[in-house]
């Protein structure tokens, strides 16, 4: 491979957070160099978009991989030869979208991941936009004496919680499931330390958080209601128009994000790989 980067240019999707990537060519192939010089990229902006890529899913496999190491969805198959890749549609029948709530993916995870790259295969002409949230701003925003708080305490998250995917259930009728769990649980610590730039984010999320460790889930709620809030304040989002082929890639350590259901009657498919995680510290 060149050991010369693409030269590209970065447009910032907001203030805060999000960045949009052009100039790449993806018929050259990312070299090494430009890799590294996009990883940089994303660890700042906690999510990245890349238009036109259009990559066939073993290209697009790989392209994931070279950013960590992919692992299945638990709750639903991936797709045939490709278990790493899971199909996210939705059908014109379908009034409820799939993690159709603000989330961190897969929190309920022992080692929840550490990034997802979404790819569009099939989008509406308008709507299915995704927002995205800057949970580094959202701690950095709050007063010291409750960020000195939340920094003691560690929170429950399950799957069944507001469910953040409620059509899988279609999907696994379809495509079956790879854990036999019905519920998985996992506590987390409600600030989490970026393991790569050292950035202090909110980890938790509307469609898993239940309550704080050792406190009920009444007592957890009035709290956890302003954190949610909190989080997905306008200024620390950005919002995402899908076309087709385009990539977003966010970062699951720092980022929430929130698929908007506006589309109905129209048919959607995403394909996700989801990237191996540490446990959160």
């Amino acid at each position: 491979m060149s050991i010369t980067a693409q030269r590209f240019t970065v447009t910032r999707a907001s203030g805060l957070l999000g960045a949009e990537v052009s100039g790449l060519d993806w018929r050259r192939g990312i070299d090494d160099a430009t890799l590294a010089a996009l990883r940089d990229t994303w660890l700042e902006h906690g999510v990245l978009f890349l238009r036109d890529a259009a990559l066939p899913a073993a290209d697009f496999l790989a392209f994931a991989a070279r950013f960590g190491t992919p692992v299945e969805y638990p709750f639903v198959r991936g797709l045939d030869g490709f278990p790493q890749i899971t199909p996210v549609i939705k059908e014109p029948h379908e009034r409820v979208n799939f993690g159709g709530v603000w989330h961190s993916d897969t929190a309920y995870l022992d080692r929840p991941p550490m990034a997802t790259m979404l790819i569009a295969r099939e989008v509406p002409a308008a709507g299915g936009d995704t927002l995205f949230a800057d949970c580094r701003a959202a701690y950095e925003a709050l007063s010291p004496g409750l960020r000195a708080t939340l920094d003691t305490l560690r929170a429950i998250n399950s799957s069944k919680k507001a469910d953040a995917s409620k059509t899988r259930e279609d999907r696994q009728k379809e495509r079956g499931a790879v854990t036999n769990a019905d519920v998985l649980e996992a506590t987390h610590p409600v600030v989490r330390t970026h393991p790569e730039t050292g950035r202090k984010a909110l980890y938790v999320n509307l469609g898993h958080t239940t309550r704080f460790d050792g406190w009920t889930e009444a007592e957890s709620k009035p709290l956890l209601d302003v954190l949610f809030a909190h989080i997905t304040r306008p200024e620390f989002t950005c919002r995402f128009h899908w076309t087709p082929g385009a990539i977003a890639l966010w970062d699951n350590r720092s980022v929430q994000h929130y698929p908007v259901n506006d589309y109905h009657g129209l048919r959607r498919e995403m394909h996700r790989v989801t990237l191996l995680g540490d446990v959160p510290v």
